[in-house]
């Protein structure tokens, strides 16, 4: 038949038959009938196939926790349990077994989790010059400690491949990061100490500034950066594989880091200030982005006070309300006599508190800035008190947050970077460095 005579059958046809898509364009073979028979042989009432069933982000967030190594960058445990000890001087709280109080315990996390916490060996500022070192020492005891009572739940881990390895083998990894340089206390072989502990990162200040960088928190700007020492212990951490934490450090400070630092570093638990601006214990878009430059990773801090502009600026004053209280009192936070005052307080001047969907919004925001490759989770969980968003309340609660980047549209290997691949990245060429 002619392709004009085919034409002049065709609508008959069709009409017999299913029509094809408008896109579909007519056929230029001469003999189509195969094709033809074989839609006419469709079943016209065939009924279309069930949709498919929709996903359950929950399940599929707690698969992802399972699945994926959570690496968090800091986590306030060791100075907990140091402040829970009784007159003796016995530790009144075990982290392996289900805890009523604090954020952190081996259940919860399991339930959420996390294989690899960073144990904050923190060291109060006002320890400058005073045993600052010695309490570092006792800290990193302690959590040595929690490990040999409990071997088949921890293990003390101080490489990246010995992180892979414990949660291959369902063990919890204790990671040690330093909270403060004041340790150091002015000798630089005290580096090579902290690391043969198993140190792996140093955050250089806290909230005042020492003897190696100045702090977010203070205002005096003593060194006006980093201090000609604190440039050397940049440079011995580089060779010895000890990551550089910039958290809590001023703005000079941090770029000082930036210059000095022959390998990428980490904000182990920083926020962004493009939604608090002005507060530089969070870092600017500019800073995140220089960051990112180096290669290193910002872990979000999941504390309210981070997240929101209007929490942190209540957050500042309540500290300084609760400041003035003790110091009329004379009493220190952790005093037996300060609890019933400070519970008071709390009851009069409630907290208000940010979600997990704003936590999100900061893992976004530095996405978009400098890509998904730099950042991490930093929760500071036992260090900023009652201040948790609601959906992030404790070690339980990681595949929430999880659950809100489904949503988000996060890939499962986006999502796997966050959790600790970026981490892990920059360790891993920390490690490198120091090796050659």
């Amino acid at each position: 038949m002619s392709v004009r005579g085919w034409l002049l059958v065709l609508p008959l046809a069709v009409a017999c038959t299913q029509s094809p898509p408008p896109s579909e364009p007519p056929p230029a073979a001469p003999s189509p009938a195969p094709k033809l028979v074989q839609k006419a042989a469709a079943p016209v009432s065939a009924e279309p196939p069930p949709p498919a069933p929709p996903v359950d982000l929950d399940a599929k967030a707690k698969e992802l926790a399972d699945r994926f190594i959570i690496l968090d960058g800091h986590i306030d445990v060791p100075y907990r349990l140091w402040s829970s000890r009784d007159k003796a001087g016995r530790i009144t709280e075990d982290v392996s077994e289900r805890t009523e109080k604090g954020d952190f315990d081996y259940p919860r996390a399991r339930a959420g989790g996390l294989d690899a916490p960073f144990m904050s060996i923190y060291v109060p500022a006002k320890l400058e010059g005073k045993g600052a070192k010695k309490l570092a020492d006792q800290l990193i005891d302690l959590v040595e400690d929690i490990a040999k009572k409990s071997p088949d739940k921890f293990r003390v881990a101080r490489s990246s491949e010995e992180v892979q390895q414990n949660a291959r083998e369902g063990k919890i990894s204790l990671l040690l990061g330093m909270e403060n340089g004041s340790p150091i206390e002015k000798k630089l072989e005290n580096v090579k100490h902290f690391h043969e502990r198993g140190v792996r990162y140093i955050t250089l200040a806290h909230s005042k500034d020492n003897h190696l960088s100045d702090s977010s928190y203070d205002e005096r700007h003593t060194h006006k950066g980093l201090s000609a020492f604190g440039e050397k212990v940049v440079a011995e951490m580089n060779r010895l594989g000890i990551l550089v934490d910039v958290s809590h450090l001023s703005d000079d400070a941090f770029w000082d880091v930036m210059a000095k630092s022959q390998v990428p570093v980490i904000a182990s638990h920083s926020s962004c200030r493009h939604f608090t601006p002005g507060w530089q214990r969070n870092m600017s878009d500019e800073m995140i982005q220089a960051l990112a430059k180096k290669g290193g990773v910002i872990q979000i801090n999941f504390g309210s006070g981070f997240i929101d502009e209007k929490i942190q600026k209540q957050e500042s004053l309540r500290w300084k309300q609760r400041s003035a209280l003790l110091k009329k009192h004379k009493l220190e936070s952790n005093d037996p006599g300060a609890k019933p005052l400070l519970e008071q307080f709390e009851k009069e001047h409630p907290a208000s508190f940010a979600t997990v969907a704003q936590v999100a919004d900061h893992i976004d925001h530095v996405k978009k800035l400098a890509g998904v490759e730099h950042v991490g989770l930093g929760s500071d969980f036992d260090g900023v008190g009652d201040s948790l968003p609601v959906g992030l309340k404790d070690a339980s609660q990681y595949p929430g947050l999880i659950k809100v980047l489904l949503e988000r549209g996060y890939t499962e290997a986006e999502i796997e970077k966050i959790c600790s691949g970026n981490v892990l990245r920059v360790w891993r060429e920390t490690e490198r460095f120091s090796s050659k």
